[in-house]
Parts: structure tokens; C-alpha cells; sequence
């Protein structure tokens, strides 16, 4: 978007506990400079004990900072600022302020909060489809598909990044992946572009995709999420209520705002 973006991030601390020190400086050394202390220690060149547990404070300090969304967006954040103060030729802030952030806890949450982001180019009347709304990940799923058939575009391209992957869990268990395939998701992104295009806010017609029941999901309520209308306060987590309640247990915790909106949003599993 011109003023603002929106991202739905997987953060895998798991895999990242995992990691031997190699890796962790591996994958730091990716984004940032390698200080001399840490490559003397990847080498094996340290010479005292106080050197070797500076090093590997070093490392642990990175294996947090890479699985840190606060990190992540600092960065990000910064190297977007530089980028267009520089093009603007001005200095000083340029973001108005700190980012919000939502847990998405199940598939449902996560559909809808990718659904919500893929049509903002639509809503903001910025492009007609959702194919046709550049530097979205549904713009990129489709490119991946037939790069042949896509015509470039007068923008710089965008290097293109990680999705999540859309594949039947049964086929691909990677936990990077989510229960449905990409067909699925791409009907469920035209349809609900369909219904929040002028002229088309009545009520959901028969045609609305079978992702919406597997997922138990109002398809009223679902509409109102992706115009952005359904909440006044983002709720810190989104989810069916089953997960709020999980969620919240696991964190000892008896309350958290988003109960009501789960309510309205996700419907309960018919039990037959």
C-alpha cells in the first residue's frame, strides 16, 4: 500500500533452538556483518576462555533476535525508512508509529487474515483483481504458476519471498504449510473480492466456496473481517474460540480481548 503494508508472518522458534551455532551465524551473516570475534571463533582461532563465552553470548543473542518479531520489524522498518527518505531527498521519522501485531492460533485465522491482506489493493480501489495487485503474495502464487504468461509490469520487481506453502497437510506435513490447497485459497480470495466490490455488499449467495464450512466459518461476519470492519481494537489474537481458550490456559491467563469477535466470526463444528 502508499502509506502502510501488512505481512503474515510464521515464526518457527522451534527450528531455531535447533540450530548449532553454525547455523545461527549462517543465517545472521545473511542479513547482517559478522563481527571479527565471531568469525575468529567460527575458525577456531580464539585464544581465551573470556573470548570463546563472549562469542557465543554473541550467538545466542542472534538466535533470539531471529526469531524476534520486534527484531524483524526494526530492521525491516529501517531499511524501508532510509529507502524513502532517500528518494524523497528529506530526513527525519518516517513511520508514525510502532507496528501492531495479531497471533493468528488455527487455519481459519490464518485464511482469513492472508484473505484480508491479498484484496487491500482492492478495497483501496488500487487494482480491479486480485491478480492484478502487485507486491501481494496472491500476485505472487499466481506468477509462480505460469511465469510465462506474465506480462512485467512498469514497477521494479519485488524479489520474491517465502508463502506459505498451500498443500493438503497429508501430502505435506511441513509445519510451514496449511491444510488447503492453492485452488481453495484463490476461490476464496475472488469470491470475497467479489462481495466487497461496489455494488456487491448483499448477502452471501449460494455460490460461497465449501472452504467456508470445512473451516466454520460465518460468511457475514467473515465479510465484515475483510472490509475491515468487524473490529473498532485489534484483538491481540485471532482464532475459534476452542484455541482462544487453549491459548489463553497455556499462559495461565483466565481473560484476552477477541472471545466476543471469535464468537461472531467462527462458527462452532456441526457434530454429527
Amino acid at each position: 500500500m502508499s502509506s502502510h503494508y501488512h505481512l503474515v508472518l510464521r515464526i518457527d522458534q522451534g527450528t531455531a533452538k535447533q540450530w548449532d551455532s553454525e547455523q545461527v551465524i549462517e543465517h545472521w551473516g545473511r542479513l547482517y556483518s559478522v563481527p571479527v570475534l565471531v568469525t575468529r571463533y567460527q575458525r577456531g582461532e580464539t585464544t581465551s576462555k573470556a573470548e570463546n563465552i563472549k562469542a557465543e553470548e554473541i550467538i545466542e543473542t542472534w538466535r533470539e533476535r531471529l526469531t524476534d518479531i520486534s527484531w524483524f520489524m526494526r530492521s525491516l522498518n529501517e531499511y524501508l525508512a532510509r529507502r524513502a527518505n532517500e528518494e524523497d531527498h528529506c530526513k527525519g521519522h518516517f513511520w508514525e508509529s510502532r507496528f501492531k501485531s495479531q497471533a493468528l492460533l488455527d487455519d481459519a485465522a490464518v485464511l482469513a487474515c492472508m484473505s484480508y491482506v491479498d484484496l487491500n489493493p482492492v478495497r483501496a480501489k488500487m487494482a480491479d483483481t486480485p491478480e492484478a495487485s502487485d507486491f501481494t503474495s496472491i500476485q505472487q502464487r499466481l506468477r509462480d504458476m505460469a511465469p510465462k504468461q506474465t506480462k512485467p509490469t512498469d514497477e521494479a520487481p519485488i524479489k520474491a519471498i517465502p508463502l506459505m506453502r498451500l498443500v493438503p497437510q497429508r501430502h505435506d506435513p511441513h509445519p510451514n504449510s496449511i491444510g488447503f490447497t492453492l485452488p481453495d485459497y484463490l476461490e476464496l480470495v475472488d469470491w470475497a473480492g467479489r462481495e466487497i466490490r461496489e455494488g456487491k455488499r448483499g448477502s452471501i449467495n449460494t455460490t460461497a466456496p465449501p472452504i467456508l464450512e470445512r473451516l466454520h466459518l460465518d460468511p457475514h461476519r467473515l465479510m465484515d473481517h475483510l472490509r475491515g470492519e468487524a473490529m473498532i481494537e485489534i484483538p491481540v489474537m485471532l482464532g475459534s474460540v476452542e484455541k482462544l481458550k487453549q491459548t489463553v490456559a497455556t499462559f495461565e491467563r483466565k481473560f484476552v480481548k477477541g472471545i466476543s469477535e471469535a464468537r461472531r466470526l467462527f462458527r462452532p463444528p456441526i457434530v454429527t
